[in-house]
């Protein structure tokens, strides 16, 4: 690759295993068959979270929210990962680099919240059991869930904003599968 100025700068190239074309096929079914099981978990946890009356109480809302994080979070990189696997362009345009990675540091920070809300859960379950229904009632789960998504969503945002306004010299190679924000901030000046 030759090195371009920042003013034109369209697109990346992402490595990944282009250097083993023999791996990349192969890997192909693999990625593939994980991203489906993934899928259809996730979408199974839902589901039976949202049809199973028994179920609707703050654990099993918190991880339904879960398995949805669980579902953008792989749906962010790998389908763009599966065509990479099998094409021989390995290239991601300025913009699908910045939305992937900001729904990568997103979705990476909103699980974070999302496993501290559910360990308060679980403390007021396990040591103020007589009290539980009343402090963890069902408009709270959402305000708390709400809150994690937006304000983690609205961080991503702003870290991405910054890292894509970073003057990008020299190659547009990414050494990764993904636009991961630490790939990216290697190759500004």
């Amino acid at each position: 690759m030759e090195p371009v100025n920042s003013t034109e700068v369209s697109e990346f190239f992402l490595r990944g295993f282009s250097g083993y074309p023999a791996l990349e096929r192969l890997l192909f079914p693999l990625c593939s068959a994980m991203y489906l099981v993934t899928l259809l978990g996730n979408i199974g946890i839902v589901a039976v979270s949202v049809l199973e009356a028994r179920l609707h109480t703050p654990m099993y809302f918190f991880l339904g929210n879960l398995s949805i994080l669980d579902i953008c979070y792989t749906s962010a990189f790998v389908p763009l990962m599966l065509v990479h696997l099998l094409s021989a362009q390995k290239t991601i345009s300025f913009l699908g680099c910045a939305l992937q990675m900001c729904l990568s540091l997103s979705t990476g920070s909103t699980e974070c919240l999302l496993l501290a809300i559910m360990a308060y859960d679980r403390y007021l379950a396990v040591c103020r059991p007589l009290r539980y229904p009343v402090l963890m009632s069902r408009r709270l789960c959402c305000v708390l869930a709400g809150a994690a998504w937006v304000l983690c969503l609205s961080k991503s945002v702003t870290e991405t904003v910054i890292a894509m306004r970073l003057p990008f010299c020299g190659h547009r190679v990414i050494s990764h599968f993904t636009c991961e924000i630490l790939a990216v901030l290697k190759l500004a000046c």
